[in-house]
């Protein structure tokens, strides 16, 4: 006998005909002998409807208040499903999230799961009744019974931590899509499904922006090897596996405050390409990449940084025994990429790629920072940095590579059986390109001219942290300009739209302290995405995307890479039209045109 957690989201339930539907699949999967836990969202827009009956009553209500509020809405679903099933003659009980025993933090909001107390639902199960949990919702202790709601995509969070905590067989995620897609099938309906997706790579696709499943309840699966599976609850469809590494004996206590980081890695086998100053138009990427990828060249990182004039740099890195390879295709396409002959091209040698990694990173301001201070305090210099969902990187003097990693694993507590040098991916579901996203919710800020000096970035980031503001994207200039004999670089870098001006405003009071230039702000942008696990020893990905792009004659503003990701910063009005082109470009269209009823709740 299996036990299997089932999570419906709001449009699944979002009437008694589909309650009914959903508790006819339920009683399925009963009969074919398994025990079954049930976690449900808010019926439809219900949870929409409580927020504008708040707003009728006060401008500004307290959270407390308003926890008490929503979390009605999941009480209405878990009991209107309870009461199909029964009719339908399955033994069933409706339980809040503080009668499963889920505890949380005392945050109204955006509460995190400290543990679940699984002992009602396991005598519940004993019974034969499907269990029908409350998602969204717990309870701070079982003292106090604060209730609590744990934020966007609350559900999915609810039904995969008691998975875990009931160490369930499997969690299936059932939504209005058939499972995972290459992309949102409401911008392009002939989006194709996928039939497994590993948990790292759907981390970076859920938090670019991919509405079916929350990046908090993949970082839960893949830290304690959860299977999971998406599917759709309007078909038989076998939907999405979703791959995880095994459980590693985690603790359940503290279930979502695990730590941040889990491991530090280094390369010390890379060089640095530096292109200034070439041209900024549709195509200049392309044509470099394009070129590199025709010479079989495998490149690790990418930067674009953002334009100054009528140019700006571009910087990757290549393993030591391609580059002079690398060097030769620079040297002979610099002339094309300006035809000023202004481009000079920067060699370093000498260079050390170290890393933090942690699908705890997700969601928690201040990680990046920590990073940055850690260098700045043992005095090592960031030339590059790269960043993704679970990791960041940071190309460094490879002289200060060992006292990186030290400073690195004391500020993190990682010990040294967690420093991996050179990285490599041994899952074999390895795919190039496994899908494309598009964020039209960013907006970019740039800082000029910073001093190039340790300590600079942390300084920046903090302040960042100390306003709850998630940073997306970092990059830093590879130009270097001497004011009053201080070299001196920019520092760009992507945020949520509602956090840019209390961004800028907070990292103004910096200016009198670090004596940058000004702070330039950009909300007219969006952020296209590529992931896949396999573009590492695929040359050609990066070349194949930029063409893509300049195909359509649009402009690229950034560009940041991890071995898995490749963003690139482009005009908001030409968002769409690049999702469009990519997804095309690497032909990740199905035959079949989806028709998706309404959005998730």
């Amino acid at each position: 006998m299996a036990l299997i957690v089932q999570k419906y989201g709001g449009s699944s339930v979002g009437s008694t005909d589909r309650i009914k539907s959903v508790s006819q699949r339920i009683f399925r999967t009963v009969k074919e002998g398994n025990q079954v836990v049930v976690v449900v969202s808010a019926m439809g827009k219900t949870t929409d409807g409580l927020v504008k009956l708040a707003q009728e009553i006060s401008t500004n209500p307290s959270r407390r208040e308003m926890d008490m509020l929503l979390s009605t809405g999941e009480q209405v679903s878990i009991s209107l499903l309870s009461m199909a099933l029964q009719e339908i003659g399955q033994p069933a009980i409706s339980l809040t999230g503080g009668q499963v025993g889920i505890v949380t933090e005392a945050n109204h909001s955006k509460a995190r799961i400290l543990e679940i107390k699984p002992d009602r639902i396991n005598r519940e199960l004993q019974k034969g009744k499907v269990v029908v949990v409350a998602g969204f919702q717990g309870i701070t202790n079982l003292a106090d019974l604060e209730i609590t709601t744990l934020g966007r995509g609350g559900s999915d969070t609810s039904a995969v931590a008691l998975a875990v905590a009931l160490q369930a067989d499997c969690c299936e995620i059932y939504t209005d899509v058939p499972g995972i897609l290459t992309t949102d099938p409401r911008i392009i309906p002939s989006a194709k499904l996928m039939t497994e997706i590993t948990s790292d790579e759907m981390l970076e696709l859920a938090s670019l922006g991919a509405k079916v499943l929350h990046p908090r309840a993949v970082e839960i699966a893949r830290n304690f090897g959860m299977p999971l599976v998406v599917k759709s609850s309007w078909t038989d469809d076998v939907g999405t596996k979703v791959i995880s590494p095994p459980n590693v004996g985690r603790s359940l206590v503290g279930l979502e405050i695990t730590k941040a980081v889990d491991a530090v890695q280094f390369d010390s086998d890379q060089a640095k390409i530096a292109l200034l100053r070439v041209a900024d138009r549709p195509g200049i990427a392309a044509k470099l990449f394009g070129e590199i990828a025709r010479q079989n060249v495998d490149v690790d990182l990418i930067i674009q940084s953002i334009h100054e004039g009528n140019s700006n740099d571009i910087a990757f890195t290549v393993v030591k025994g391609v580059l002079p390879h690398a060097e030769s295709v620079a040297m002979a396409i610099a002339p094309i990429l300006d035809e000023n002959g202004n481009t000079d091209i920067l060699i370093e040698k000498k260079i050390a790629k170290i890393a933090i990694t942690g699908a705890g990173m997700i969601g928690r301001p201040g990680i990046a920072a920590k990073m940055f201070q850690s260098l700045a305090d043992a005095r090592v210099n960031i030339q590059m940095i790269s960043t993704s969902e679970v990791k960041v990187s940071c190309i460094v003097d490879q002289d200060e590579c060992d006292q990186a990693i030290a400073a690195l694993c004391s500020a993190f507590d990682i010990d040294s059986s967690n420093i991996i040098q050179n990285p490599v991916d041994k899952n074999n579901i390895l795919v190039p390109v496994r899908g494309v996203a598009l964020d039209e919710n960013q907006a970019q800020l740039a800082i000029l001219y910073v001093p190039d000096l340790p300590g600079m970035a942390a300084k920046v980031f903090t302040v960042l942290a100390g306003e709850n503001i998630s940073v997306d994207m970092i990059i830093q200039s590879q130009r270097c300009r001497l004011v009053d004999d201080i070299p001196m670089r920019d520092i760009a870098f992507t945020v949520a739209q509602q956090d840019a001006e209390q961004g800028k405003k907070a990292l103004y009071k910096l200016q009198s302290e670090i004596k940058f230039r000004d702070i330039v702000v950009d909300t007219n942008i969006a952020k296209v995405s590529i992931v896949g696990s396999g573009m590492i020893g695929s040359p050609g990905v990066a070349g194949k995307f930029f063409e893509a792009l300049a195909k359509e004659n649009i402009n690229i503003y950034m560009i940041t890479t991890s071995e898995i990701k490749i963003s690139c910063v482009v005009a908001q009005s030409q968002g769409i039209q690049a999702l469009k082109a990519v997804h095309e470009a690497f032909e990740l269209s199905g035959n079949t045109i989806l028709e998706v009823p309404s959005k998730e709740g």
